[in-house]
């Protein structure tokens, strides 16, 4: 199923969630009732998996999110590598535990992108470090959010 079918199967005024999948944290993103803009939520630090997918399924039911899209971190070239294994094997996991559907999107360069902006904004080292992971989910649930919805 693409992204546009699963966001069409959603009921209306159903927020998706947006994840950026880290190796020490999670970045969490929520988009508006409207799904036009994504807003950064929460960092989770990663803990164990069935900790995190607690975590990160209590703020889907208490934001009443009806999708989650994660951030699938390809190579350059577009091929798979084992962080793109790895992150599929969390969304196949969570699945496990969860009726919400988790659609992948593209996120290379989202870290990036996020980190130059925060630079170009004069954050301290220490500002970018706390807030980079939930923007980079930010960034990629917008991205896939402006893909469904173009601009003229």
């Amino acid at each position: 199923m693409s992204l546009a079918d699963a966001v069409s199967a959603l009921p209306p005024r159903t927020p998706i969630l947006g994840l950026d999948l880290g190796t020490k944290t999670i970045g969490i993103a929520i988009s508006d009732l409207t799904r036009q803009i994504a807003s950064p939520l929460e960092t989770i630090a990663r803990r164990k998996f069935s900790e995190d997918a607690k975590r990160l399924l209590e703020l889907a039911a208490q934001e009443k999110a009806g999708l989650i899209v994660l951030g699938l971190p390809l190579n350059m070239d577009g091929s798979e590598g084992p962080r793109a294994q790895s992150t599929r094997a969390f969304a196949r996991n969570l699945a496990r535990l969860s009726e919400i559907r988790v659609e992948f999107w593209d996120e290379r360069l989202s870290t990036a992108a996020v980190e130059r902006m925060l630079i170009e904004a004069d954050s301290s080292r220490a500002r970018r470090a706390a807030v980079i992971d939930k923007l980079a989910a930010t960034y990629i649930l917008q991205s896939a959010l402006d893909s469904l919805n173009p601009r003229p």
